[in-house]
């Protein structure tokens, strides 16, 4: 299956299937819906104007959120990680969508839940109550908007737990087709940086600092970079199941976890391991989000097998 997200996959190519194919296209309707010949004017939510809304289809359009954080990552890094890494994956996705692609990218939602930082300065937090209420009302407007399909890109680890509240009340209120992803969970990332530095390089590690270095090298101090061997390591040496995350968790602040905040191993960080991860997560987003398109609204049924 041809991903319609991707460069080289537009609508034009099928017109001109059906052009030269003239017996295939008996009941194909090849008009766009809320798009100039198949093109949409602009991949970015607030270019649009009002009027160019109340042309898009809600069966293909894709409405993405960035969700990310502001916190401390570490003596090396800046509290702008998160919403930086996040910003560069899309930055990149939108670069290689190709016109017709059916996603609209909202403005980033930076400030996320981050009360596991709040030992550092320079993090910013919401608590849960309210963040979950801002994402649930952004969701609300999307839905104002004649869009049913959206799309949470996450950044921050320390959230999917409240995406996951969020995308159901939108699902059960409001019946939408609601979707969250942690970017790091559709990447293969072991060939890249390793199976212990992926387990355990949670937070201003390799993986993150290698895409700080790719994206923003003038914000990183390498000279303070080091292997913050979180406490994780030792936990997996010492227990068959307790872990800080994962099946077994339990509520750690990061201190506990590596008294400079940081975990994994930001030494051995580089800038071409952070391009190649961002691109790889930009492609799988691409991916994702041409997944959702396709997904039939008709498999959201308010009818059980025992409804009148």
């Amino acid at each position: 299956m041809r991903l319609r997200c991707l460069k080289g996959n537009s609508i034009c190519e099928i017109k001109r299937f059906y052009a030269d194919h003239p017996a295939c296209s008996i009941g194909v309707d090849l008009t766009p819906t809320g798009l100039e010949d198949g093109v949409v004017k602009s991949h970015w939510w607030w270019d649009l104007s009002t009027r160019d809304f109340a042309g898009l289809d809600p069966e293909r359009t894709v409405a993405v959120i960035p969700v990310a954080a502001v916190e401390q990552h570490g003596p090396h890094l800046p509290v702008r990680v998160d919403a930086a890494i996040n910003a560069g994956i899309i930055a990149r996705a939108v670069e290689l969508m190709d016109v017709d692609c059916p996603a609209l990218v909202l403005p980033m939602m930076p400030i996320g839940k981050s009360d596991e930082h709040l030992a550092f300065p320079g993090t910013l937090s919401l608590s849960h109550e309210t963040l979950a209420r801002v994402w649930f009302e952004l969701g609300e407007s999307v839905h104002r908007a004649g869009l049913r399909k959206i799309l949470f890109l996450n950044s921050h680890g320390g959230q999917p737990q409240l995406l996951e509240i969020v995308y159901r009340d939108l699902r059960v209120k409001l019946g939408m087709f609601a979707v969250s992803a942690m970017w790091s969970a559709i990447v293969e990332l072991t060939d890249l940086f390793g199976v212990e530095e992926t387990r355990h390089g949670i937070h201003g590690g390799r993986i993150e600092t290698s895409m700080m270095l790719h994206l923003h090298p003038d914000l990183v101090e390498m000279q303070r970079a080091e292997n913050f061997i979180p406490l994780s390591v030792a936990l997996e040496r010492e227990a068959r199941f307790l872990r800080p995350e994962g099946a077994v968790g339990f509520g750690w602040q990061t201190q506990d976890l590596h008294a400079k905040g940081a975990c994994g191993n930001a030494a051995t960080a580089t800038a071409a391991l952070g391009q190649v991860t961002v691109q790889r997560a930009a492609e799988r987003l691409l991916v994702l989000i041409d997944e959702i398109s396709r997904f039939p609204l008709s498999r959201l049924t308010p009818h059980t097998a025992y409804s009148n």
